[in-house]
């Protein structure tokens, strides 16, 4: 990691009175994770502070501490805008327009645009979590009970509870820290990673009811109707895509989400050393080499053939 950067960005920080923290649309748990475990970190330092999600909080990730502090829209104006968790300007949503370039860009995604001043982005790290345990205490800042468990939630959530392929012992040890500082990892493990609501395990029959395979790839479709018929609140797949990416028959694994009759979210998890990021990138979205999504315009008939095709071209 680049010392002098992260110097810098500690010196920002510290000079900062008013600040803005920001993470991406259709958070996910180290989308949380990273932004609670900032944003009170520098609330507990006794700066005014303001967490930002366009999407809000999934019912799923309420539990953490400091949750109902995070809002839709920024008011007023801030000394200094953090970004974390976000490869480029478009994935924050519409929270940030008409306020510039950001000011501090944090991330771990391989497909980060470095869109911000300064750009602290770590492609081995396993979560934005991680990067941010490690520095916060470097820049001074303090490392409240809400920060602990949101980090150690983040870090939890993107490497599937420590298994995903790009694991390193650095990352077990951050881990162990994050415990002796408080963080309770069986519960905080079951809590993200294990209770599913009885509506996302019926998404999963339409998903699972739905399931094809060619060759190396396994798909599945979950429609509107689908949706509706499960009762299921939100817009993602339930972590649906986890569990497929896990079968003994396949190396890439692909959910087609339908949001509208006009867009599709589309997730990719590669077993192999497959870069399912590139195949991502091709259709307006990014990720990292094991695990990546995009949001498609198109029918969800259209998005899936032309998502399959690009997809084969791995093999």
């Amino acid at each position: 990691m680049n010392k002098a950067l992260s110097r810098e960005i500690g010196r920002k920080l510290a000079e900062a009175q008013r600040i803005l923290v920001v993470s991406h649309i259709r958070p996910d748990g180290d989308a949380i994770g990273s932004l609670l475990g900032m944003g009170l970190s520098l609330l507990e330092s006794g700066r005014e502070t303001q967490m930002i999600l366009e999407d809000g909080v999934p019912a799923t990730l309420r539990h953490l501490t400091g949750s109902d502090k995070i809002v839709r829209q920024a008011e007023g104006v801030f000394d200094l805008t953090v970004v974390v968790d976000c490869s480029d300007m478009e994935r924050a949503g519409k929270v940030l327009d008409g306020r510039g370039q950001p000011d501090i860009n944090i991330d771990h995604h391989i497909t980060n645009l470095s869109f911000a001043t300064l750009n602290l982005v770590d492609e081995e790290a396993v979560a934005t979590s991680e990067i941010l345990a490690q520095n916060l205490p470097e820049w001074g800042l303090p490392l409240p009970q809400g920060s602990v468990d949101a980090l150690l939630t983040g870090i939890l959530t993107d490497t599937i509870g420590f298994r995903t392929s790009n694991m390193r012992a650095r990352t077990l040890r951050i881990a162990a820290d994050l415990m002796d500082a408080g963080g309770n990892l069986p519960e905080l493990y079951r809590k993200a990673l294990l209770r599913k609501s009885f509506n996302a395990v019926r998404l999963w029959g339409s998903g699972l009811s739905n399931l094809q395979r060619e060759g190396k790839i396994v798909w599945t479709t979950l429609t509107l109707a689908d949706r509706k018929k499960a009762e299921y609140p939100g817009w993602d797949d339930a972590d649906l895509i986890n569990l497929l990416s896990y079968l003994n028959e396949a190396e890439i694994a692909v959910v087609f989400n339908e949001q509208s009759k006009k867009k599709v979210k589309v997730s990719w998890r590669a077993q192999s050393d497959k870069d399912v990021s590139q195949v991502a990138l091709r259709f307006g979205g990014g990720g990292h080499k094991a695990a990546a999504g995009a949001e498609v315009p198109g029918t969800l008939d259209e998005v899936q053939k032309r998502v399959l095709a690009a997809t084969r071209n791995l093999f």
